[in-house]
This record gives structure tokens, C-alpha cells and sequence, in this order.
């Protein structure tokens, strides 16, 4: 069976795990340093918390934007855990319409939606695809609102030459075993102002002011720290930060890969009338986490079930969340998000996916009636 996704390790993964368990220190330490220090450079922002999972890092953005109470400006297509955590800060969703060809939050309905109780815009880059920072970047700015990216598919993604990460208020990614950075688990929050980036450290270490390899360095254990508000167990460890790092090494050049497939791709889908394959806009340069096209013959579902049958696992990314039995309560009518959805299908797309594999899945989609 094909997978939809695999995460793409080696021995030089292996390697960096056997080395921080032979260094006896696998918690939080100075792999974890190490990687929130490379990864800052590597997406050109001054400061990268490392944290257990990109949910834990939408839960402690919008925590620091002081949301609860409020009404936080939303999309329904994403992974639950991005308005998960509007519930988790007891503040209130406001669902907004979605763009039919990026699937990214619509610029216009994010507009027409702010009002005097919104806090904060959360936006993400559906399958790696940037959304229009600039736009939102003005409407934040003129109303006063933080501007919360969640890049957990876009890691690597730029916008405008500029790496995603680097341009919101904060910026949260995933490191989950099937994400083009893979750890297995685990996430990072990048931002720009020194003292968000300390309280975000703190508040993912229960609220310590002074973490554990913080107090371990030197000759003498410091025992000593202050707790200064209630936090949370979620900082990152040393175990993944090493396999972390490699992948940093690696991620140019597998996301060039994903680039590669979604060509080819989209060179062959373009020849059966009843598939619309994705679109990228001038300004942005995907991180291609995912491939979704749209089926235009009402017949994803048997497409779906016929690949199944052939060895091919597909998917569909995803039911838009405003439809789940949780967020009824703040259900609004968002026309393009629910009736573009049923069209969505999602194809195999990881770096070690071989040319056979491909030839053989755009055969069957191509070969479906």
C-alpha cells in the first residue's frame, strides 16, 4: 500500500538519537538549544521555542495574545488543533471564508469580520501554500490584532522571498512524524520580540523561570528558581531536537523534492478534464507538505475507494471545522469551504515516493471513470 505520507529518515537520524542516549542527558538540554538556535537562522527571526507539538505552540500563541474573552478570526480548513486551541485560551472562533483555489483564509472576510472583541487573526498555510501576508499584516496592524500563523505544513514555504516564520507576530510549526521537518513529535514557535520569546519559555516549562540544563551547566547544581505564573509541560527534548537537526540539514533539498512530484503531478493531471490541480500564486513558494486536487465529477468519494482497492491510500484534507459537532455553537455559513471540500482529495506526496510509485498512481487516477 502506498501511504499518503512517510517520513523520510536515515542512518544519520539513527545516529544523532544513539549519541544524545550515550550523553546520558535526553530531556530538555543542549540539543534543544541547538536546534531553536539553527532553526531561528534558518527562517531569519531573532528567537525559536522549541515545545512537544505544534499544538502546544498554537495553545501558547494565542495565550500570550491575551485572547481570552475575545474572538479570535479564523479558518475552518485546518487540522482541529488550530481551533482547539482558541477553546483551550476560552476565547471564541469566528469563522471565515476560505479562497476555492489556495484553500488559505479569505483576505476580505477576515476584514469584514473584525470587530471590537477581536484579539487575534489566526491564519494557515493550507498544504504549505503562504497566505497573503501582507494583506493580513495591514488589517492587524490598523486594528491593533496579533496576526498568529499556523505553518505547521509549511516549513521551509516562503512568501515573497522571505521564509515563512519570520513575518507573523508568531509563527507555529510542526514536527510530527508525517511533516516535511520530522521528529516524530514536536514544534517550534518563532518570533521576533525578545520578551514573548522568555515568557513563551517560560509557560512551556510550567512557568519555571529557569530551565533544568539552564541550572545543570557549570560545576554545581543550581537548585534555585522562581515560579512565576502557572505554566505548562511542554517544552521539547533532546531525543528529538538530534533527529530535529538532521532534518533541518535535509529540508531544502526534500521539500525540492515534494517540488519535483507535484510537477510531474500536475503535468499529468492537467490532461483529464474532471481533475483541477493546485494552484501557486506569484508570490509564494510552497513547502508542498500535502498534494490536494479537486475531483469535479462528484465522484471523489468512489475515487477514493477505487485507489484504496489498488494499493493507493488517499485522504481527504479535511471536513472544514466549523461543521464538527464542537464548533456548532459558532457555526456561520461559509459557502466556498463547504461545498469545495467534497471535491478535495489528497494524494501520496514524501520525498521517498519513486518514480515507479508515481507513474503508477497517476496511471490509476488517470485511468478512473
Amino acid at each position: 500500500m502506498i501511504p499518503v505520507f512517510r517520513p523520510s529518515m536515515g542512518q544519520e537520524e539513527i545516529e544523532s538519537v544513539a549519541e544524545v542516549i550515550r550523553s546520558n542527558w535526553i530531556g530538555l538540554g543542549p540539543k534543544t538549544r541547538l536546534l531553536e538556535e539553527r532553526f531561528a537562522q534558518y527562517v531569519g527571526v531573532r528567537h525559536a521555542v522549541g515545545v512537544n507539538s505544534c499544538t502546544a505552540a498554537l495553545h501558547l500563541a494565542l495565550k500570550t495574545a491575551d485572547v481570552e474573552g475575545g474572538e479570535v478570526i479564523t479558518t475552518p480548513m485546518s487540522f482541529i488543533s488550530t481551533n482547539h486551541a482558541i477553546l483551550y485560551n476560552k476565547a471564541i472562533p469566528v469563522f471565515a471564508d476560505i479562497e476555492e483555489d489556495t484553500l488559505n483564509i479569505r483576505v476580505e472576510e477576515v476584514r469584514r469580520l473584525v470587530s471590537p472583541k477581536t484579539r487575534a487573526v489566526m491564519v494557515v498555510h493550507y498544504g504549505g501554500h503562504p497566505c497573503d501576508m501582507d494583506s493580513l499584516l495591514e488589517i492587524a496592524k490598523d486594528r491593533n490584532l496579533r496576526l498568529i500563523e499556523d505553518a505547521a505544513h509549511a516549513c521551509g514555504a516562503e512568501y515573497k522571498g522571505r521564509k515563512v516564520g519570520s513575518i507573523g507576530d508568531a509563527t507555529c510549526f510542526s514536527f510530527h512524524a508525517v511533516k516535511n521537518l520530522a521528529t516524530g513529535d514536536g514544534g517550534m514557535i518563532t518570533v521576533h520580540d525578545e520578551m514573548l520569546a522568555n515568557r513563551i519559555r517560560k509557560l512551556c516549562w510550567l512557568g519555571i523561570s529557569r530551565g533544568t540544563w539552564d541550572r545543570a551547566k557549570g560545576k554545581a547544581y543550581k537548585w534555585e528558581y522562581d515560579v512565576e505564573e502557572v505554566g505548562y509541560k511542554y517544552h521539547l527534548n533532546d531525543i528529538l531536537s538530534a533527529i530535529g537537526l538532521v532534518q533541518l540539514e535535509k529540508l531544502d533539498t526534500a521539500n525540492a523534492r515534494r517540488r519535483e512530484i507535484v510537477k510531474r503531478y500536475n503535468e499529468a493531471f492537467r490532461r483529464v478534464d474532471w481533475i483541477q490541480t493546485p494552484v501557486e500564486k506569484g508570490y509564494a513558494r510552497s513547502a508542498n507538505h500535502n498534494y490536494v486536487m479537486k475531483v469535479l465529477n462528484g465522484r471523489r468519494d468512489a475515487l477514493i475507494e477505487y485507489l484504496a482497492a489498488n494499493d493507493i491510500s488517499a485522504g481527504v484534507h479535511y471536513i472544514p471545522n466549523h461543521l464538527y459537532e464542537i464548533y456548532k455553537p459558532f457555526y456561520r455559513k461559509l459557502p466556498v469551504a463547504e461545498e469545495v471540500w467534497r471535491k478535495l482529495v489528497t494524494l501520496p506526496l514524501f520525498p521517498d515516493l519513486t518514480e515507479d510509485e508515481q507513474t503508477y498512481i497517476i496511471e490509476k487516477v488517470s485511468d478512473f471513470t
